[in-house]
């Protein structure tokens, strides 16, 4: 009898341990599930208790957008919208404008103008008939040493056409107006009376034995034309008439022809790219 009792207990013990391992399992994946589910929903546990109520049916089905992130605001982002879409800035070069004319009827006048302590002739300042300085001496001396200076990189410069009097312009105008047109002759060619050669300070350069490239634009494109447009404001001297620059000065573009202004101006127009009108703003 007492062995009966004793076995019931023991199997009676072996169930109740069964059970216990059962149950530790049972608990152990539910609680590894729950971290496991709290960690998939970012360790918010509000949140994750509201899923799980909701998938079994603990609590009403959330409402869409409960759980969700902060709602946006569209309406502030479409405000902040551009209307249109922001295109591209495009840096435009200025458009030339027309090259400066002669005023038709215009007298000359009796005495030279200077601007800033500069002589200028151009199509809009005109010389005296009378004004026939010669050959600037200081110019000159400028040119020599310029030339010297060119001498020792191995080219021989030299200055074809430096002053002219006003008779000495209104024949050769004359022929260029005879063989090529008012119109056109105004363009590399100045009346009598704005020409800058009147004022002795204008040189035409070009190398002493290539006098094909005299008063050519092929000069700029030799050794000899780079060299001297790179170099020629350290003497004092600019390129009058550049190229690119005609509505400014009114002639086209004249790679030969240099005039003497002194050092200080002739750095300061060659470090700006500009002009003696631009310079004098004239």
């Amino acid at each position: 009898m007492k062995r009966s009792k004793n076995y019931k207990f023991q199997s009676q013990k072996k169930k109740s341990g069964k059970a216990l391992t059962i149950s530790l399992i049972i608990s152990g994946t539910i609680m590894t599930s729950l971290v496991v589910w709290v960690w998939f929903n970012n360790w918010d546990i509000e949140k994750s208790y509201t899923r799980i109520g909701t998938v079994i049916g603990l609590i009403d089905e959330v409402e869409p957008g409960e759980l969700s992130e902060p709602e946006i605001d569209k309406e502030s982002i479409e405000e902040d919208k551009p209307e249109e879409p922001i295109e591209e800035v495009i840096e435009k070069k200025p458009k030339k404008e027309e090259s400066v004319k002669y005023i038709e009827g215009q007298k000359l006048p009796s005495e030279p103008t200077y601007i800033k302590g500069v002589l200028i002739a151009s199509k809009k300042y005109p010389l005296p008939s009378t004004y026939a300085p010669g050959e600037s001496k200081e110019a000159r001396e400028a040119f020599e040493e310029l030339a010297a200076e060119a001498l020792l990189d191995g080219f021989k410069l030299t200055a074809f056409s430096t002053y002219r009097s006003f008779d000495y312009q209104t024949g050769l105008y004359q022929r260029y107006v005879d063989k090529d047109g008012e119109a056109e002759a105004d363009r590399y060619s100045a009346r009598p009376g704005y020409s800058e050669h009147q004022t002795g300070l204008a040189f035409d350069i070009g190398e002493l034995d290539i006098t094909e490239d005299w008063a050519s634009e092929r000069f700029g494109e030799t050794e000899a034309g780079k060299w001297i447009a790179a170099n020629a404001h350290r003497f004092g001297f600019i390129m009058r008439y550049p190229d690119e620059k005609e509505h400014i000065t009114g002639y086209m573009y004249e790679s030969w022809h240099f005039r003497y202004v002194g050092v200080e101006i002739a750095e300061s127009i060659y470090k700006n790219n500009s002009t003696l009108e631009e310079y004098l703003e004239i």
